[in-house]
C-alpha cells in the first residue's frame, strides 16, 4: 500500500501527487489540515518530526522532503525527471532548486504569517507574496529557453516544481501576464494527466 499524507494546497505535496501519477501509481491520502494544525500532532510528529508535509510511505519506506521523494521516484519508476548528462542534470536541479529551496521557503504559511503577524499591519499576507514570487518568477523566466517545458522536450523536475508554484502565485493576485515563457509552459501541462489530477482542485480537503 502507498499513503500519501497530504494537504491540498502544500505545494510540496502537490510536487509530490504529480510525481506519483507521472509514476502511474495509486496511494490511499490522508489529508493534514495545515490550517488546524493537524501537522503538530503527536501522530504526524511521530511520521516526521519537522512537522512538514508531504509524507510518502512506500517500498516499506517512510519518506519526507517532496524533492528528495521525487527524486526516489525518479529513480525507482524511471520517469526520467532529470536529464542523462551532467550538464542538463545541472540545469534542471539548478532551476527545482530555485523554486523549491529559495522561493518556497520564504513563502511557507507559517513563516508568512509570522511576518504579518509580527509586522503590526504594516505587511499583508498578499503584500508578502507578491513582494517575494514576483521576481523570483521573473529570474526563472529569464533561465528559459522558451518551450513547453522548463528544459528540453520532455517534463523534469523542474516542470513538477513549478506548476504548484504558479498556482501560488494566482492563488496571491501575482500578474504573470509578462512572464509568456512561463504561462506557455503552465498551458502545456495544464492538461496532462498527471498534473491534472494533482491539482488542489481535484485533491481531498
Amino acid at each position: 500500500m502507498i499513503r500519501l499524507y497530504d494537504y491540498w494546497r502544500s505545494s510540496a505535496s502537490y510536487r509530490v501527487r504529480i510525481a506519483l501519477g507521472l509514476a502511474g501509481l495509486s496511494w490511499d491520502t490522508v489529508p493534514i489540515d495545515l490550517v488546524a494544525g493537524a501537522q503538530r500532532s503527536a501522530d504526524h510528529l511521530e511520521r516526521n518530526p519537522q512537522g512538514l508535509v508531504p509524507v510518502l510511505e512506500i517500498d516499506g519506506l517512510r519518506l519526507t522532503q517532496s524533492v528528495a521523494i521525487v527524486e526516489y521516484l525518479d529513480e525507482t519508476r524511471g520517469l526520467g525527471l532529470l536529464p542523462a548528462d551532467p550538464v542538463g542534470r545541472a540545469r534542471v536541479r539548478a532551476l527545482s532548486h530555485a523554486i523549491a529551496m529559495d522561493l518556497h521557503p520564504v513563502c511557507n504559511l507559517r513563516v508568512a504569517r509570522h511576518a504579518v503577524d509580527q509586522s503590526g499591519g504594516a505587511v499583508t499576507m498578499e503584500g508578502w507574496m507578491q513582494h517575494f514570487i514576483t521576481p523570483a518568477l521573473q529570474a526563472f523566466e529569464a533561465e528559459l529557453e522558451g518551450g513547453d517545458y522548463c528544459y528540453d522536450a520532455a517534463v523534469s523536475l523542474a516542470d513538477i516544481c513549478l506548476m504548484p508554484q504558479l498556482y501560488n502565485a494566482r492563488r496571491w493576485g501575482v500578474d504573470l501576464s509578462p512572464l509568456s515563457k512561463l504561462r506557455r509552459i503552465e498551458g502545456a501541462l495544464a492538461d496532462h494527466p498527471a498534473f491534472a489530477a494533482a491539482h488542489p482542485d481535484r485533491t481531498p480537503h
